[in-house]
């Protein structure tokens, strides 16, 4: 049976670029001498390529690691929309194995990226604290809509901008974003005015916070509420990043330094 390095000639041929999901170093070479664009999209560049994108998370799920590869090569300018791709990566263990074509979409442009790579706060504690903000707007509380605040990253500043609204449940636990029974915590917290602060590492530093930043120079799209323009503002002043569920829209939104740069429906995510 021919194996897919048998066709690849033919699969990536007239594609504007070839991705390669984290590839051997005997596979990347293979497309060293061509003429199409390559870029690597991996962890770390382990194979010295030339151009290379980051992949900070691993993305079990090859739809959502193609996705956000894709988002990050238009970040760095190196795909653009219409451009045809080619994206060889692994869906079974033991290396590259399947070749995905996709046309380049604006749509793809989601803002998810930039928010991974780019933030304070480690990837991995941006996805779980998303994922908590997704489930919410999905699920509700107890069926009804629901907003919250989730601020993430440089969590001493954010305290010190900031004063409790009630006793804090975290002040003396040692407990992360991203544990189950965590999480479900927070959803019952989420009932409650206040945001969440949350450290660089994900441990869960206090509820019920008032966020006190001056909202002079925040320019947050009109019908927002206060909510959306506490974590704008904080962004602004600190080093955090801000996740937003609106309890009247049921989007999820997120600010880094003052502005606003992701919003998703959690229905089509």
């Amino acid at each position: 049976m021919a194996s897919l390095t048998d066709h690849l000639s033919d699969l990536v041929e007239d594609a504007d670029a070839v991705l390669l999901f984290s590839p051997t170093s005997s596979f990347y070479n293979r497309f060293e001498d061509g003429d199409t664009e390559i870029v690597v999209i991996a962890p770390d560049n382990d194979v010295d390529a030339e151009v290379f994108v980051e992949l900070p998370l691993p993305f079990d799920n090859v739809k959502d690691r193609i996705r956000f590869g894709i988002e990050g090569a238009m970040d760095a300018g190196l795909v653009s929309e219409g451009d045809e791709v080619a994206c060889i990566a692994s869906v079974f263990d033991g290396g590259s194995d399947a070749v995905v074509r996709v046309t380049v979409d604006e749509t793809v442009h989601t803002g998810i990226y930039d928010l991974f790579v780019n933030s304070r706060a480690e990837p991995s504690v941006i996805r779980d604290v998303f994922e908590v903000a997704i489930e919410l707007g999905q699920k509700g509380q107890k069926g009804k809509p629901v907003g919250a605040l989730f601020v993430v990253g440089d969590a001493g500043k954010v305290m010190n901008k900031s004063r409790p609204l009630s006793y804090n449940p975290f002040e003396k636990s040692h407990v992360h974003v991203g544990d189950p029974i965590v999480n479900v915590m927070l959803k019952e917290f989420s009932r409650l005015d206040g945001a969440f602060v949350v450290s660089d590492s994900g441990k869960i530093v206090s509820a019920y916070r008032y966020l006190e930043p001056g909202a002079e120079g925040v320019d947050i799209p009109k019908g927002l509420s206060a909510r959306h323009m506490a974590g704008g503002a904080i962004t602004r002043d600190t080093n955090a990043t801000a996740i937003v569920l609106s309890e009247s829209d049921g989007l999820v939104r997120a600010f880094k330094a003052g502005e606003l740069v992701l919003e998703i429906d959690p229905e089509e995510y």
